[in-house]
């Protein structure tokens, strides 16, 4: 059987008894990164007095979990294994999910344990009352499609969640104010860890405040929707509209995805 199992995100504490028993009862650990498994372990042990003697660890990450699945099959899982992530929970930004796809496909019996989880943690501290929300992970460092991905969710009428490294918040902070400076964001950085701290106000307020001060740390950033009024255009909406075929066909392409090319011929027939 496999077993995820989230691990403190900060505070030690944090871990739960049920987190702890399938620690303690794994044959074998998957892991991100064995050396940060190991020394969480060894941390436990002091803190709890407890043994995590006799386990074997196998590195499972983005860059080798393909390879790593080749060499598994159902005998794999006739012992106790798990998987932990270096903190948080597994397969939420973190690798995971593909070891719970084998499972599914090989009728592997497989569990999930809940625990901490930084965008929960942060969505619930935000004090914003939407109850739909989308998670982002980390944008891409630059180019055309971070930029792409971050209009889309300023333009989105859900609560958009992300992360990001202290080395790039400010430019993040920047890109978002030059978007819409009023839109009022909620920011926390080392969540549950010693020096946890939030704050909420306007892009433009933020961005000043965090010009002349210290960032350090890892963030979870939470943006206000937009709020839309009236309806939003569908296909059969633009479809009808009186423009010509050319321009109708890249909305239409903008829409669904498909050629504009495609479309066009379609419009002309």
């Amino acid at each position: 059987m496999l077993k995820l199992v989230p691990t403190p995100i900060g505070n030690l504490e944090d871990i739960s008894k049920r987190a702890l028993d399938a620690l303690m009862e794994a044959e074998l650990i998957f892991c991100e990164d064995t050396r940060v498994t190991k020394k969480l372990l060894n941390l436990l042990s002091e803190k709890y007095n407890l043994d995590f003697e006799n386990k074997q660890f196998q590195s499972f990450h983005s860059h080798n979990e393909n390879q790593i699945l080749k060499t598994l099959n159902k005998d794999t899982f006739t012992k106790n294994v798990v998987y932990v992530s270096d903190a948080g929970m597994p397969c939420v930004s973190d690798p995971g999910a593909t070891l719970v796809d084998f499972c599914i496909k090989n009728n592997i019996e497989y569990d999930v344990i809940p625990g901490a989880n930084a965008v929960l943690t942060a969505y619930a501290m935000s004090g914003f009352t939407h109850t739909s929300f989308t998670f982002h992970g980390f944008l891409a460092h630059k180019g055309s499609h971070r930029a792409s991905n971050l209009k889309a969710i300023m333009q989105s009428d859900k609560l958009g969640i992300l992360y990001e490294s202290p080395h790039r918040l400010l430019k993040l902070l920047e890109e978002i104010k030059n978007i819409d400076e009023n839109r009022t964001i909620f920011l926390v950085k080392e969540i549950t860890k010693l020096h946890q701290k939030s704050f909420k106000n306007s892009a433009k307020v933020i961005f000043d405040e965090f010009k002349n001060m210290n960032i350090k740390g890892e963030w979870v950033i939470v943006i206000e929707p937009t709020i839309f009024e009236g309806q939003a255009l569908n296909i059969e909406d633009i479809k009808d509209l009186d423009l010509a075929p050319k321009v109708k066909a890249k909305l239409l392409s903008k829409l669904t995805g498909r050629k504009t090319k495609e479309i066009y011929q379609e419009l002309m027939q």
